[in-house]
């Protein structure tokens, strides 16, 4: 039995609890497991089936997840593809294996997670080792869902063609993903990106033309198929066929270094019907949230995947925020439980638009990045998405290995290549290029709460600078009740002459109170209309009926802010 070496303990160690460092995993042996995790017996691959089971499935406590290890038999005659696929990547395909030019899908893992709804047929990828779960496995819900329960130590990829249906919270598994649970999703989603994982979901809703794209944060962890149940099936044939076309010594390097979720996504992004140069992979048509079916060219994809040498392998992107402007709770938005911080992972960066602020600005380095093969590194940082008048990139170095990110205020935006579907979020690309290839791209992403009715004027120094904010939602608006509670007011924004806040007034319920820049509520004035009596204010979130509201609440504290005369 041949045991794979992509995770073993040191490396799924540095998976789950090294991503503060920004480092990525590497194969150790088990000898130099870390302290407090214990290596579970292999599980033993017989008719390219993996059976697991509960107990194989080990817990590893430190991040709630299971861990499974495989034990593979040695390769057999089974041939790479079916004898029906006979298109011409499929004719490539079985050429290259044939004369042992691609390493085919011995080792590789398929893991259905919706139980065999949409699933990916046995026969069309002899090679492929199906994941089977037992009753004690499925009495667990370790099948089912986003896959984000188990690792396997071998390169895997899988599918949930399901979505969560509730009244309020309904969402796709990759939007649930991004918002739900603990707010460990995206790290979790990294961690699957670290240890050879790739995972395909539908959409279904959450990228359509009636509520335009709501999915909140751009990543490289996981593929999302426009469309619904089963649309997920055409981009898992392009990844078994791009896993089984990498060269055996390239694909073991990939494998030993831990690139290979990577690797996949540059080759399958690269080679989409609708990017035919080097210019159109670092456009946002090279990389929307949600593919369709229609951009895959598995000729393409299988040529490109057997092109590479284990010398040229492109590296991961990795991103740490060195600086960023923030808003202060509780003047420039409003939410004590609420942050502008969406989530900070290696590859992926996400924040929400809370504040007033008509610009935001954010510096970025990428100097974590190390090429494999320790060649020198480019970088390019290109608007994937949003206006770009409104968006700037500043590169701080030569190299590109850091740059300096101002993002204003701007409206929706037709998703690239997709008019129809309108999009609230602001995504930069950051790539890295070693001379022969570019990397899979590293995400930063803003989310502007475009629900809102915002009004900017320009100040004395000619600055832009807020009037005014509806907070509230039109009728026929979607707003994602796990990201934007609803807050039911307008405020309107007072300046003196130099151009200096004042405060603003609100409106709710028909009636109007004054809040001072501070942010306490003006109980009462002085003779010259200045703030002399005001109430320390809060915000809480609330939850009742299935909605999340924001409420503004008295903190029982008063100041006098009269000003008075000097004593002699």
């Amino acid at each position: 039995m041949r045991i794979s070496p992509i995770l073993t303990a040191a490396a799924l160690a540095l998976a789950l609890t090294g991503h503060a460092s920004g480092q990525t995993p590497e194969a150790a042996p088990p000898s130099e497991a870390e302290p407090g995790i214990t290596l579970p017996e292999p599980v033993a691959v017989a008719d390219h089936k993996a059976p697991v089971t509960a107990a194989s499935a080990l817990r590893v406590p430190q991040i709630d997840r299971r861990f499974v290890r495989l034990a593979f038999p040695e390769p057999d005659e089974t041939p790479v593809l079916g004898e029906t696929l006979n298109a011409t990547a499929h004719k490539m395909l079985k050429e290259l294996f044939k004369a042992g030019k691609a390493a085919g899908n011995h080792g590789d893992i398929y893991d259905n997670r919706d139980r065999g709804h949409s699933t990916l047929p046995p026969e069309n990828h002899p090679q492929l080792t199906h994941v089977i779960y037992d009753e004690t496995a499925r009495a667990e819900g370790l099948d089912y869902g986003l896959g984000d329960r188990l690792l396997f130590d071998a390169p895997t990829f899988g599918n949930s063609s399901t979505a969560l249906t509730g009244e309020e919270y309904w969402r796709s598994q990759p939007r649930f993903a991004l918002t739900g649970g603990d707010g460990t999703g995206p790290l979790r989603l990294f961690q699957n990106y670290a240890a050879s994982q790739i995972y395909f979901y539908p959409e279904h809703r959450d990228h359509d033309e009636k509520f335009g794209d709501l999915i909140p944060a751009n990543t490289p962890y996981m593929l999302i198929s426009q469309g619904s149940s089963g649309s997920d099936r055409v981009h898992m044939e392009a990844v078994a066929m791009i896993l089984a076309a990498f060269k055996p010594e390239t694909k073991a390097f990939l494998v030993e270094n831990g690139l290979i979720a990577p690797t996949v996504q540059m080759v399958y992004r690269r080679s989409q019907t609708t990017v035919l140069s080097r210019a159109a992979y670092f456009s946002g048509l090279a990389h929307p949230s949600v593919f369709p079916a229609r951009v895959i060219n598995l000729a393409r994809m299988v040529a490109l995947a057997n092109a590479i040498e284990p010398g040229d392998v492109p590296p991961v992107v990795l991103l740490e925020v060195m600086e960023e402007d923030e808003g202060v709770q509780g003047v420039d938005y409003f939410g004590s439980d609420l942050s502008e911080r969406f989530f900070d992972t290696p590859s992926a960066i996400a924040r929400i638009w809370r504040s007033k602020a008509y610009s935001r600005s954010m510096v970025v380095s990428a100097a974590a990045t190390k090429d494999p093969n320790g060649r020198p590194l480019q970088f390019t940082w290109a608007v994937l998405r949003g206006d770009p008048e409104r968006t700037r990139i500043e590169v701080l170095d030569a190299a590109g290995t850091s740059a300096r990110v101002t993002i204003d205020w701007q409206n929706p935006r037709p998703v690239p290549g997709r008019p129809e579907i309108s999009s609230n979020r602001v995504d930069i690309g950051v790539f890295a290029s070693n001379g022969v290839y570019d990397s899979a791209p590293a995400f930063i992403s803003v989310l502007l709460p475009q629900h809102e009715t915002r009004s900017y004027e320009a100040g004395p120094d000619g600055a832009m600078r807020i009037a005014s904010i509806d907070h509230a939602p039109a009728a026929e608006a979607y707003v994602d009740p796990a990201l934007f509670p609803l807050i039911e007011w307008r405020d309107a924004y007072v300046y003196d002459e130099s151009g200096a806040l004042l405060g603003w007034t609100r409106t709710r319920n028909g009636f109007d109170s004054d809040y001072d820049a501070t942010g306490a509520r003006v109980l009462s004035r002085d003779g010259s209309g200045r703030a002399a009596h005001v109430e320390i204010v809060s915000y809480e979130l609330s939850h009742a009926d299935g909605i999340s509201r924001l409420n503004e609440a008295s903190s029982g504290r008063f100041e006098d802010r009269s000003i008075r005369a000097a004593d002699p």
